[in-house]
């Protein structure tokens, strides 16, 4: 397939820059504790300066990968899937959810919300990020909301995102894992004045598994 053809066909959504693709378990958010496929999606304009994963950026870095490739890769390992990045959403996700879907798969996606939702969804994380908000029908969908927490501040910016979701949205407060140490006791005691707000902890790390 020549460069023009891979670049349409990446346009559609039917082939995506895959940074990686593993089986784990989840570690935050309302699923921790679950074993799930994930599929990393390179390609992420948001630039968040405490990101963990900054080499999914660059899409070009990635290969162009067949969704169903993906999927038959997926479909062996777990019947939940996750979706993440990257922003998974500066692509097409319907063709690879339809094709999970066809596998009979839930499948989850962690996204900043900062484009367009597409795909269908069993599961949506919203982890809203200052430097380029969640377009406004995300907020009406999002089964749960997760703000990290880097600093003081970012409480201010959870209540503020917090009151734009639905009220079914669970809602977390997750400490950035560089800063732990400083933010943990800080985000416990706003959860135990605010208890609408629940803890997530990144427990994969604590794990030392992907």
């Amino acid at each position: 397939m020549v460069k023009d053809e891979v670049l349409q066909e990446v346009e559609k959504g039917m082939m995506l820059p895959l940074m990686e693709e593993f089986y784990t378990i989840q570690g935050e958010g309302f699923h921790k504790g679950t074993a799930a496929y994930f599929i990393r999606v390179g390609g992420c304009d948001v630039g968040c300066h405490w990101c963990d994963v900054k080499e999914s950026w660059n899409a070009e870095t990635h290969p162009p990968t067949d969704i169903r490739q993906i999927t038959e890769n997926a479909s062996k390992y777990s019947d939940t899937i996750v979706i993440t990045g990257g922003e998974p959403l500066t692509w097409n996700m319907q063709p690879l959810t339809d094709a999970l879907k066809a596998k009979n798969l839930k499948i989850h996606i962690e996204t900043s919300g900062a484009y367009p939702l597409t795909g269908t969804w069993d599961w949506i994380c919203l982890s809203p990020k200052k430097n380029k908000l969640p377009v406004d029908e995300i907020y009406e969908v999002a089964h749960e909301l997760k703000v990290i927490v880097y600093n003081k501040h970012d409480l201010i910016f959870a209540e503020q995102e917090a009151a734009k979701v639905n009220g079914k949205c669970i809602l977390y407060l997750q400490p950035e894992w560089s800063v732990r140490d400083k933010v943990t006791p800080m985000i416990v005691d706003y959860v135990m004045q605010n208890p609408k707000w629940k803890v997530s902890l990144q427990t994969h790390k604590y794990l030392n598994i992907p």
